[in-house]
């Protein structure tokens, strides 16, 4: 049988019900809750990231899916069994870590069958099911080296062979890319997302990485102090932040906090910035207005966006893009990203003390209580 095919024990009740399903999961350390009561749904054949800063709880339910930390509170399905009180090495889920944890006296080929050996499996079987895995992750040339003769991103890859190897429903990755440098964990990225759609296993993957998650997830959970503060499609969650934490911790956003009044935000004295209708808001809440440095325009400007002069305070190049920083008001900074045209020259880029003129359609701009 394929390495590519699943199989489980109660296969159509694992195609019914999500592959992870967490109701009032919670974990606690003594008055410290590091997980607050989660309720989150997983689908089979689904890449989904668990995003958010260090301590934030994304790892602790990861330990908590895969056995290794029992919860305080809560209960965790996979593929529809309740596996709370399970052992890890009976949970149909596997760890991807980030020190990959490989044994340095075995060569790849060892690594990558050692769980299959401790199972009882037969050789013939381990031996056709590790040539398998070796050529999913382009490594069957060096099935006979040791760990300390592989790059970084060939580790990673054993690691990630050894636990595709048991075909586990779940597979469970800790930032398994955090060690790698810039250029290879991008390639890696690519790599990683074409090797789950193969396998069409469900991978939850935990990342602090905003640009890893966007560029590689089905759905993004973004947590913050042990508790889900938005979760759906990465476009979603970019486009349309539903908190201030969302939308200044995924990407950048110019947040603009002030008080809403007759269609528009006093952000300071003297300067109000209009906003789109329907939102439900009463006079004399406290809001913030929320844009994307690349939805600001500072040039070729249209009757219908929302116009707001300012000042460039500095700007930075970075190849397909100049980043400027433009005071609107003495307390109030925005951030503005612009393409950089093919035939523009560095004359043709706005420099520090430009008065100029900043622009946004209404409907790029989020409003947030």
């Amino acid at each position: 049988m394929s390495l590519l095919h699943h199989t489980s024990d109660d296969a159509g009740l694992a195609t019914a019900a999500p592959a992870v399903s967490l109701r009032g999961l919670t974990k606690s350390f003594g008055r410290d809750t590091v997980v607050d009561h989660l309720d989150l749904d997983i689908g089979k054949g689904e890449f989904f990231s668990l995003l958010g800063p260090s301590g934030c709880g994304k790892t602790t339910t990861l330990r908590m899916i895969a056995g290794f930390s029992d919860p305080s509170e809560g209960s965790i399905m996979v593929g529809g069994k309740n596996v709370t009180a399970t052992p890890p090495h009976r949970r149909d889920v596997n760890t991807v870590f980030q020190s990959y944890a490989l044994f340095e006296h075995l060569d790849v080929r060892g690594n990558v069958g050692f769980g299959l050996r401790r199972k009882g499996i037969d050789r013939r079987a381990i031996g056709q099911r590790v040539g398998e895995a070796l050529e999913l992750v382009q490594l069957a040339d060096r099935a006979g080296s040791r760990p300390a003769e592989l790059s970084g991103g060939q580790r990673q890859r054993v690691a990630l062979a050894r636990a595709l190897v048991n075909r586990p429903q779940v597979l469970l990755l800790d930032e398994p890319l955090a060690a790698l440098d810039l250029k290879l964990r991008r390639a890696m990225q690519v790599e990683l997302k074409a090797i789950q759609r193969e396998v069409d296993i469900t991978f939850l993957f935990v990342t602090h990485d905003q640009d890893e998650a966007l560029s590689m997830s089905d759905r993004i959970a973004i947590m913050n102090n042990g508790v889900i503060e938005q979760c759906g499609r990465p476009e979603d969650v970019y486009e349309s932040p539903t908190s201030v934490f969302a939308a200044g911790f995924i990407g950048t956003s110019n947040l603009m906090p002030g008080t809403y009044a007759d269609g528009s935000v006093a952000v300071c004295d003297g300067l109000r910035i209009p906003v789109p209708a329907g939102h439900g808001l009463g006079g004399g809440e406290q809001v913030s207005v929320a844009v994307r440095p690349e939805k600001i325009w500072l040039s070729e400007l249209t009757p219908d966006m929302v116009r707001v002069p300012g000042t460039v305070v500095s700007s930075s190049y970075h190849g397909a893009t100049t980043q400027y920083l433009v005071a609107i008001a003495p307390e109030v900074t925005l951030t503005v990203l612009e393409q950089n045209l093919p035939r523009m020259s560095p004359e043709d880029r706005w420099t520090p003390g430009s008065r100029v003129e900043l622009g946004w359609l209404p409907e790029h701009a989020v409003l947030l209580r």
